[in-house]
C-alpha cells in the first residue's frame, strides 16, 4: 500500500498516448476519452496518475461504457500487458473499483476492456457487499483514488438461483441469505422461481440496486464522498447473451 502515490515509469509508449490525447483531444476531456479510443497503431497502456485524476465519475463510467462497446464490437484495444505490469510494478491508478460476481463468464476486465492497473476488482459470489468487501471499496476510493463504484449483476446469476430456491451448503448458506431481500423485495407477477430465468434476472436487477444502496447505509466514508461529488456509486447489469452492459441510473 506505501506505493499507492508513487509515480509510474514515464515510458514511450505513455508519452506517446499523453501526446495523442494532447493534440486530438484537447486538455478539458483527454483524460477520459483518450482512454477508450486509442489509435491502432498505439498499445493501450495503464493510467497514469494524471490521467485519472483528471477524470469525472462520469467521464469513468463513460470510459467503461465504450470499452463495454468494443467489446461487443469485437474491436477491443491492443493491450501490451508486459507494459502494463512494468508501469505499475511501483504504483497504480485505477478509476473505478468493479464489484461482481464470481461467475467465469462475466469478468469485468474484459467485458470492460481494461487493462493491468485500471480498475479493482471485487469478486463474490451474488455481488453481495460485506462488510470485508466494503472496507476494500473504502481503500479504492479514500486512499487509492477510484472514483467510481461499480456494482455488477450478471443475467443468468446462479447464487440468485440459488437464494430464490433456498439452497443451503454449507458455508454457501450464510451468503445466499444476504440475497433473500433481493427476493422479496422484487415486483414479479410470473413463477417466482429460480427455474424462471426472466425472474432470476429481475432478482438480479434488484439485487444490485439493494446492494449499492447497502454500501451507501453502512460506509459513512464512501457516503461522504459520493456526496462531496468526488465519487458515484451505481449499479449496472451484464447480459450473458450479447455482452451488453447497461448501466442502472
Amino acid at each position: 500500500m506505501q506505493h499507492i502515490h508513487d509515480c509510474c515509469p514515464d515510458s514511450p509508449k505513455n508519452h506517446n498516448r499523453r501526446h495523442w490525447l494532447r493534440t486530438s483531444l484537447g486538455l478539458g476531456v483527454a483524460a477520459a476519452a483518450g482512454l477508450s479510443v486509442i489509435p491502432a497503431t498505439t498499445a493501450a497502456v495503464s493510467l497514469t496518475q494524471a490521467q485519472r485524476d483528471a477524470m469525472t465519475p462520469d467521464q469513468v463510467i463513460d470510459m467503461l461504457q465504450q470499452g463495454n462497446a468494443r467489446f461487443r464490437s469485437g474491436k477491443m484495444q491492443s493491450h501490451d500487458f508486459l507494459a502494463q505490469k512494468r508501469a505499475t510494478a511501483t504504483g497504480q491508478y485505477p478509476a473505478a473499483v468493479i464489484l461482481s460476481c464470481i461467475d467465469s463468464r462475466a469478468p469485468g476486465e474484459i467485458i470492460f476492456d481494461t487493462g493491468i492497473g485500471d480498475a479493482f476488482g471485487a469478486r463474490i459470489a451474488g455481488n453481495i457487499a460485506t462488510p470485508d468487501l466494503i472496507g476494500s471499496m473504502e481503500f479504492a476510493c479514500a486512499v487509492a483514488g477510484a472514483k467510481l463504484v461499480l456494482v455488477l449483476g450478471h443475467t443468468g446469476c446462479g447464487a440468485i438461483a440459488g437464494a430464490i430456491n433456498g439452497v443451503k451448503l454449507g458455508n454457501l448458506t450464510g451468503l445466499l441469505q444476504q440475497i433473500e431481500p433481493a427476493v422479496k423485495a422484487t415486483t414479479y407477477d410470473g413463477e417466482r422461481t429460480g427455474s424462471n430465468r426472466a425472474f432470476v434476472d429481475a432478482v438480479a436487477r434488484q439485487n444490485v440496486q439493494l446492494t449499492v444502496d447497502v454500501i451507501r447505509q453502512n460506509s459513512a466514508i464512501l457516503a461522504g464522498l459520493e456526496k462531496d461529488g468526488k465519487i458515484k456509486m451505481i449499479g449496472a447489469m451484464y447480459d450473458l447473451s450479447n455482452g451488453e452492459v447497461a448501466f442502472l441510473h
